[in-house]
């Protein structure tokens, strides 16, 4: 029987705030989830099953730019049965952006980063991707078999639909569906970006964050409906991926109730579709193969 993950959740974070802080935590809003988070407080949280699957595999992403986080995260997964794989931060616009990202694949559990990740989301140049030590950073990546996340507002697509033009070749995920303004209610110029995007057969999108960019305390599926419908649409199942953006997600109902309302978004594809959004796509994207299930590590 093939080992390959039946539920992967293409996003996941763990922080320990005593080794690495997390300033973004320090903002208004965010006191239920200003503690640790480690592998185990997820495997106590998500016991829903989604569409009759028990999660087996997580994909754990960076929070903040540090290789040092990065480094800790790929040996966290080195020992832990349930990350199949790491998404990653090195700094795009160093020179030495090659040597940084062969050490890191060279360090232990090296083989589990597949993606790298900045947080363009906070940059104020609209054209940061454009920038030519990106770029070049950029192509580093792509030159090493990894892909790249793409962490946008709703407003930044442009540079992003530009990043997928001059760079066919370079895998792209599309983190939390690009953020569409669910609590503003206008999805008109979100929807136009999303499907200048989806054109581009590289690119795929995580179903993720949503419920934290709707009303925290009173988004229901029905709200999320547009969202999804357009993200069916533009992508298909086969380019969408579940992911849980926990813990971020307890802000706004918890792993558990999310996976309630992707299981109502889910009741209208077929067994072959839920497979390609719940497993599949993760699955091709990060490269996770049977040989991603390991037994824990003795820590060190």
């Amino acid at each position: 029987m093939s080992d390959a993950p039946r539920l992967v959740d293409s996003h996941h974070h763990v922080w320990d705030l005593r080794r690495r802080p997390q300033p973004w935590l320090d903002a208004p809003g965010h006191g239920p989830i200003r503690r640790d988070f480690a592998p185990g407080d997820l495997r106590a949280e998500a016991t829903r099953p989604l569409a009759g699957r028990q999660l087996d595999g997580t994909v754990v992403v960076q929070c903040v730019p540090s290789v040092t986080e990065t480094r800790e995260l790929l040996h966290l997964a080195d020992r832990d049965p349930l990350i199949r794989a790491v998404v990653g931060w090195a700094d795009l616009t160093s020179p030495a952006i090659g040597d940084v990202l062969d050490a890191l694949l060279a360090d232990r559990g090296g083989l589990r980063l597949r993606s790298l990740r900045h947080l363009v989301q906070d940059e104020p140049d609209p054209r940061w991707l454009q920038r030519p030590d990106v770029e070049r950073g950029l192509r580093a990546v792509g030159l090493r078999g990894l892909a790249y996340d793409l962490l946008l507002r709703d407003d930044q697509f442009p540079q992003a639909v530009r990043l997928a033009e001059r760079l066919p070749q370079l895998p792209l995920v599309l983190d939390h569906a690009g953020k569409p303004p669910l609590a503003r209610g206008d999805l008109d110029g979100w929807e136009r970006d999303l499907r200048r995007l989806a054109a581009h057969p590289q690119v795929r999108c995580k179903v993720s964050g949503l419920i934290t960019e709707a009303d925290h305390a009173t988004w229901t599926v029905e709200g999320l409906r547009p969202v999804w419908d357009v993200l069916l649409d533009a992508f298909g199942p086969d380019r969408l991926m579940f992911g849980s953006d926990w813990p971020v997600c307890v802000l706004a109902g918890g792993w558990n109730r999310w996976a309630a309302a992707v299981e109502e978004l889910l009741s209208g594809c077929s067994p072959a579709e839920v497979s390609a959004v719940l497993a599949g796509t993760a699955a091709d994207f990060y490269r996770l193969t049977p040989s991603d299930r390991k037994e824990p590590a003795p820590c060190s």
